[in-house]
C-alpha cells in the first residue's frame, strides 16, 4: 500500500464513526491488498508453456507470481550446444548452474584473464576464484557438462600482441601455458576473448593465432571456444568478424559465441536484439548449414533501463522491483519481437524498459533451431528463473 493511501484510510476511520463507512473503508484497504502479487517458490507441476505463459500481453502480476516457478521435471528440450556464462559477482547464477546444468552443454566461468610478462612468458591469472567443489556439483548435475572458463587477454598492449602474431615460438608457448594449466586445474578448455581488443584490424594473424591455439587444446582433448563480436553492426555495417575468417575458423574452433545483444545503448532506447538482426548476423557468417551448428546464438538474460542521462543494465531481483512498485503495461514489439513498459519515479523522469520475456525468449530459441544454431546465455543467474523451462 502506497504512504498516501495509508493516510487517506487512517483519516477516514478516525474522522468517520458510522460502521457502514468503516466496514467501507476496510473492504476498499482489502481491494488495495489484493493488488500486491506474491511470488510463489515452489517447482510447477506444468512448464511456462503448458501453464499459457509465453504470451504476447504479459499481466505484471503474473511475472511477480510465476517467476521462480520452473517445471519441477528438469529436462532438456532444446538440441543444439548450450553454453551459459557464469560472473564471481552473480552468486545466483552459480545455483542456476546447478539446478539447470542437464541443460546445458558448457559452463563458461568468467575467472581468468591472460597475461603477458615478457617475451615468451604467460600467465593465466584470476585462478583463485575457481571453486572446485562449485564444478563438482554442476558435474553431479550433467556429467557430460564441459567446464570452459572464459580467458580474456587482458593488460596486452599493441606491442605484446604484435610480438605475439608474428613469433611462432610465442605462439606455441601460449597455447602450452593454456594446456597445462588446464590439465592442472580439470578443466575441459577455454572460452577465447581476444578478437574485438583489435578493433577489427590484424585479422590475418588472429585467425592464425586462434587456429594454432585450438589445435593445440584439441590434442590434448580439450574445447576451444572463440567469442565473437556481431557479424553486422546496428547500423547495419559489416562487423569486426565476418564470413571469411569464420569459415577459415569453423573447421578447427569448437564454437562460436556469438554476441547478438546490445543492439541499443546510449540515451536512445531501442530492443537489445532485434530478431531480424540475429537472424542476419548467422547468415551473414554461414549462409550454408554446414557450420552453422557451431554458432552460439547469444541471448542476453539482462534488460535495459533507458533514461534521458543514459542507460543502465538490470537484472531479474531489479525488474521485479519495479513491477510491483509500478505495475507497468509490457508492450510488445512486433519487429524486434521483445517486450517493454514505461514508467516514471517520483522526481517525473521518465524511463523506458526493455527486459526478456517468456515470449522473446522463446522466438530466439526457436530462431536458433530453425537455423540450426546453438546458444549462449549471457549470463546465467541475470534473468528469471522460469526462462528455463524453454531450453
Amino acid at each position: 500500500m502506497h504512504f498516501l493511501d495509508m493516510k487517506t484510510t487512517l483519516f477516514l476511520l478516525q474522522a468517520l464513526s458510522c460502521c457502514w463507512l468503516v466496514s467501507a473503508t476496510l473492504s476498499k484497504s482489502d481491494a488495495k491488498k489484493s493488488h500486491k502479487a506474491e511470488t510463489e517458490t515452489s517447482p510447477a507441476e506444468l512448464s511456462v508453456l503448458e501453464r499459457g505463459l509465453v504470451v504476447s500481453d504479459p499481466h505484471w502480476k503474473d511475472i511477480v507470481k510465476e517467476e521462480k516457478r520452473h517445471h519441477a521435471h528438469i529436462r532438456r528440450t532444446f538440441h543444439g550446444q548450450v553454453l551459459g556464462y557464469v560472473t564471481p559477482w552473480n552468486s545466483h547464477g552459480y545455483d542456476i548452474a546447478k539446478t539447470f546444468g542437464s541443460k546445458l552443454t558448457s559452463v563458461s566461468p568468467v575467472w581468468l584473464q591472460l597475461r603477458r610478462r615478457g617475451p615468451e612468458t604467460f600467465d593465466v591469472t584470476g585462478l583463485h576464484d575457481h571453486d572446485p567443489g562449485w564444478v563438482k556439483a554442476v558435474r553431479r548435475s550433467n556429467k557430460k557438462v564441459a567446464i570452459v572458463p572464459r580467458l580474456l587477454f587482458d593488460g596486452w598492449s599493441y606491442q605484446d600482441y604484435m610480438s605475439v602474431l608474428g613469433s611462432e615460438d610465442e605462439i606455441e608457448e601460449l597455447a602450452n601455458e593454456l594446456v597445462d594449466v588446464a590439465k592442472t586445474e580439470g578443466f575441459d578448455g577455454f572460452t577465447l576473448e581476444l578478437w574485438s581488443q583489435l578493433g577489427g584490424n590484424k585479422r590475418k594473424e588472429l585467425v592464425h593465432l586462434v587456429k594454432h591455439i585450438c589445435e593445440t587444446l584439441k590434442a590434448k582433448r580439450l574445447d576451444c571456444i572463440l567469442v565473437i563480436p556481431p557479424a553486422v553492426t546496428s547500423t547495419g555495417q559489416p562487423g569486426m568478424f565476418g564470413r571469411e575468417e569464420f569459415e577459415q575458423l569453423a573447421p578447427t574452433v569448437d564454437g562460436f559465441s556469438l554476441m547478438t545483444y546490445d543492439y541499443s545503448s546510449g540515451t536512445r532506447p531501442g530492443p537489445s536484439s532485434p530478431l531480424p538482426w540475429m537472424r542476419d548476423c548467422v547468415l551473414q557468417l554461414a549462409p550454408g548449414t554446414q557450420w552453422r551448428q557451431k554458432i552460439l546464438l547469444g541471448l542476453n538474460l539482462y534488460g535495459l533501463d533507458f533514461v534521458s542521462q543514459g542507460t543502465e543494465p538490470v537484472l531479474g531481483g531489479r525488474y521485479i522491483e519495479i513491477l510491483r512498485e509500478h505495475r507497468p503495461k509490457h508492450i510488445w514489439d512486433e519487429y524486434s519481437r521483445e517486450h517493454y513498459f514505461t514508467y516514471k519515479k517520483n522526481n517525473g523522469v521518465k524511463h523506458v524498459m526493455y527486459y526478456p520475456s517468456l515470449k522473446s525468449i522463446h522466438m530466439r530459441i526457436s530462431l536458433a533451431t530453425e537455423l540450426g544454431t546453438g546458444i549462449s546465455l549471457w549470463e546465467l543467474g541475470q534473468g528469471l528463473d522460469y526462462f528455463y523451462d524453454l531450453l
